[in-house]
């Protein structure tokens, strides 16, 4: 797990600090880390990294450095690997399971399952959930192997290059097969869970497009431009169409036992190979059969 660049002439009279920010966007937490480690070589040598290197130098950045992560306890879990090389993990969540350990699941979470793999693979890392998804919503989570790969899709998050389609049922009928949802949300007063629109809340903004049409019921397609907690529940609650199934938003269903939200796909340009990725999670049987 490392990276290595060759000093070009536009790199000249400038310090190897200097040129890793500029080609890498490393944080000053992460350089800082890599140095103390004596993780950046140059020219296959441990350097101070304040000097500046010579045309055609190779300066090498090596990631191998092992993390503590003796506070989640390793689960023995069958995962759905969608897609996985030495820098990121793709998975396909099912539904009733966290992303993360808390009191109510300190040993059956996702991050439990992962760090029982990484463990199996050799690889001592800190377990990096780079997108969130709620306890019963399935779907696409792709995992950081090292704190460079994340810093890296969390800039992409920020200039909207990280892109989430999800696929959602939801009561009743829109009165616009496509649209945007535009509207802020923030935490309900009193709660620490449930999220409400507010007019000082947080931007939030969704793009929706209805595929299909049942009985008293919609298939819908929505791209995040926003990525807020509950953001696709609270918007269609607020237009008077909450998900199926949805109690905290909306009621239950005899049709579904959980809200109909599934994280269908994740466009992204991979951190280091620099190519397009598209990732697709199969959609879960128990929305798959309401589609017929």
């Amino acid at each position: 797990m490392k990276l290595e660049y060759i000093v070009k002439e536009k790199d000249l009279n400038k310090s190897i600090n200097e040129i890793l920010t500029n080609e890498f966007h490393f944080s000053n937490r992460l350089l800082t880390k890599l140095i103390k480690s004596d993780k950046i070589l140059l020219n296959n040598t441990p350097c101070d990294t304040r000097n500046c290197p010579t045309l055609d130098d190779v300066i090498t950045i090596k990631f191998d450095i092992e993390e503590d992560n003796s506070n989640i306890i390793a689960t023995n879990m069958d995962l759905d690997i969608l897609y996985e090389d030495e820098w990121m993990l793709v998975i396909n969540k099912l539904a009733g399971i966290p992303i993360h350990p808390s009191r109510m699941h300190f040993t059956d979470s996702l991050s439990n399952g992962i760090k029982n793999y990484y463990a199996k693979i050799g690889l001592c890392k800190k377990i990096r959930a780079v997108n969130r998804l709620d306890l019963d919503t399935s779907g696409l989570v792709i995992f950081a192997k090292c704190e460079f790969i994340q810093e890296c899709f969390i800039r992409q998050m920020s200039k909207n290059i990280f892109q989430k389609t999800y696929l959602c049922l939801i009561n009743g009928f829109l009165e616009n097969e496509t649209g945007t949802i535009n509207l802020p949300i923030g935490r309900k007063d009193g709660s620490i869970i449930e999220r409400c629109i507010k007019k000082e809340g947080h931007p939030s903004v969704t793009h929706y497009r209805v595929i299909n049409k049942f009985k008293n019921y919609s298939l819908v397609e929505c791209k995040l431009e926003t990525g807020r907690t509950h953001q696709i529940r609270v918007h269609f609650s607020a237009l008077g169409h909450s998900l199926l199934g949805d109690t905290l938003y909306g009621e239950s269903s005899n049709l579904i036992k959980r809200q109909a939200l599934h994280s269908y796909k994740i466009e992204c340009i991979h951190p280091v190979f620099k190519t397009s990725l598209c990732f697709e999670a199969k959609i879960p049987k128990d929305i798959e059969k309401l589609l017929i």
